[in-house]
C-alpha cells in the first residue's frame, strides 16, 4: 500500500479526492464520512462490496469508491377487490409517481399522499459526503410506508444501468427495480438493444425488472421472454405531456403480455391517465405531469380519480360505436 509521509492515502469518493489514514475499512470510511454503514451501499473499484464485509475491507491507496444510499422496502397495502400483482407484490393503487422536477422533499411527499399512489420511483445517486447531513428523500416519504422502486433514469449502456441496479440492491435489499436504457437525450428514447441486454443479465442475477420500453408489440414480447416482471411502453416521449400518441400499439402489448403493462411516459393532464386504463393498461407511471403543473397536488389528486375512473370504464365494457344517432328515449307511446 503506498502512504504519504503522514501516514494517509489518496481515495477517490463519489468523484471527489480525499486524503484519509491508511488502513480505514471501508465501515470507518463511512462513519468518518458521517454516514451510517449499515444504511449505504459501497462500490470499490467497480465492485460492489457486500454490506457483510465493510468492516473487513481495508481500503488502499488509489481506490475509486462509490457510496449510494436509500434504505426501506414498502407495506403493501390490504386487501382490496381490484388489486393488481406484480413480481408476487400486491398493490392497490395503480398509480406510480416518481419523484423528480418537484420544489422540494416536502411538496414530493404531499403529492404523493394526495395521489394515494403506493410506489414511487427513485433515482440512486452518490451520497452527499461533502454533507451527509443534508435532507434525505427518505426523511419525507417513509420508505416502510410506501414501497421504493429504484430506477435507472440517466444510463445510456445496459452496464451503466446494471452497475447501478446492484449497488441498489445492495443498498436497500431490493429486486423488484425499474429498467431503462436511453438511446440518446434529445428524444430519451430508449435503446432496445441495450435495454433487452440489461434485461437478461439482471433477471439471471435475481432482479425482478420492470421494463420502459417502445410501443412495439415484438419488443414488448422479447422482454417478457428476457424476464421482464413488466412492460412499460411510452405513450409518448418522456417529459413531453403529448398524452397516449398511439393507442393501436399499446393495446395489442396489453393483449399480447402475460406480465403488467403499465403506460410510463408522456402523461399530460387526467384525460391521459384515464384513455390509458381505458386501454386496459394495469397502471399508469407518471412524473412531470404532477410535477410541473400549477398545482402539483391538485393535479396529484387528479390523476388519482382518473385512473380509478378510467379502470373502472374498462371493467364495466364500453358501448358500441356507431355511425349514426340512436335515440336513447323509446319511440313507443309517443304523444
Amino acid at each position: 500500500m503506498d502512504q504519504h509521509v503522514d501516514g494517509t492515502i489518496t481515495l477517490t469518493v463519489n468523484g471527489e479526492h480525499r486524503r484519509v489514514r491508511a488502513g480505514l475499512t471501508l465501515a470507518e470510511l463511512a462513519l468518518e464520512l458521517g454516514l451510517v454503514p449499515e444504511k449505504v451501499a459501497v462500490e470499490r473499484n467497480l465492485e460492489v462490496v457486500p454490506r457483510s464485509t465493510l468492516a473487513q475491507v481495508r481500503v488502499a491507496d488509489g481506490d475509486a469508491i462509490e457510496i449510494v444510499h436509500f434504505v426501506g422496502g414498502g407495506d403493501h397495502a390490504p386487501l382490496g377487490e381490484d388489486r393488481w400483482q406484480v413480481a408476487g407484490h400486491g398493490f392497490r393503487s395503480r398509480l406510480i409517481v416518481g419523484t423528480g422536477k418537484y420544489k422540494d422533499f416536502a411538496q414530493n411527499a404531499a403529492a404523493v399522499e394526495a395521489s394515494g399512489a403506493e410506489i414511487v420511483t427513485v433515482a440512486v445517486r452518490r451520497v452527499n459526503v461533502s454533507d451527509p447531513k443534508a435532507p434525505m428523500l427518505t426523511d419525507y416519504i417513509d420508505p416502510k410506508k410506501i414501497t421504493y422502486l429504484p430506477n435507472t433514469a440517466g444510463c445510456f449502456t445496459a452496464e451503466e444501468a446494471i452497475r447501478t441496479l446492484r449497488l441498489a440492491r445492495e443498498a436497500g435489499g431490493w429486486d423488484l427495480v425499474k429498467l431503462e436504457v436511453l438511446g440518446e437525450a434529445k428524444t430519451l428514447y430508449p435503446d432496445m438493444v441495450e435495454t433487452l441486454r440489461a434485461t437478461e443479465v439482471l433477471a439471471k442475477e435475481g432482479f425482478k425488472p420492470m421494463v420502459y420500453c417502445v410501443d412495439d408489440p415484438i419488443a414488448a414480447k422479447r422482454l417478457e421472454d428476457a424476464g421482464a416482471v413488466a412492460i412499460m411502453p411510452l405513450g409518448a416521449p418522456i417529459g413531453s405531456g403529448l398524452g397516449i400518441q398511439n393507442r393501436v400499439t399499446i393495446r395489442l402489448i396489453v393483449e399480447g403480455a402475460k406480465v403488467p403493462v403499465l403506460v410510463d411516459a408522456g402523461v399530460g393532464t387526467a384525460s391521459d391517465a384515464a384513455v390509458a386504463m381505458e386501454l386496459g393498461c394495469d397502471g399508469v407511471l407518471m412524473n412531470t405531469a404532477i410535477a410541473e403543473a400549477r398545482d402539483p397536488i391538485r393535479m396529484a389528486r387528479a390523476m388519482k380519480a382518473a385512473v380509478e375512473a378510467g379502470r373502472l370504464a374498462y371493467l364495466a365494457g364500453r358501448m358500441g360505436q356507431r355511425r349514426y344517432a340512436d335515440p336513447s328515449s323509446p319511440l313507443a307511446g309517443l304523444i
